[in-house]
């Protein structure tokens, strides 16, 4: 079984960084499912306020399954963050590990 990797690359409004902050520290302190290996939030270096979120799961079916995992406080914190981006910024990317 091959590991996915889920990444969401977006900007956060500047006024809004420190309230970002704070919602996403609740978020990670929530995100948990059967197979979900990881979940990390990166500022990226030299661009401020832009992050990265990654999750990491087990395999495809984990992934497929997250979001029918999600309760309710995890989908207003998520539709909280959203509200905070620049629009326009959000990419997702998915990312199958290579069997080597």
């Amino acid at each position: 079984m091959s590991k996915v990797l889920f990444t969401i690359n977006y900007d956060i409004q500047g006024d809004k960084k420190e309230e970002y902050i704070k919602t996403i520290r609740e978020l990670k302190s929530l995100i948990k499912a059967e197979g979900l290996e990881g979940y990390s939030v990166y500022e990226v270096k030299g661009k401020p306020n832009r992050f990265q979120e990654q999750y990491i799961f087990s395999s495809d079916e984990a992934f497929e399954n997250f979001e029918d995992a999600t309760d309710e406080r995890i989908n207003i914190l998520i539709n909280k963050i959203s509200g905070m981006t620049v629009e326009h910024t959000t990419k997702y990317t998915t990312q199958s590990e290579v069997d080597l």
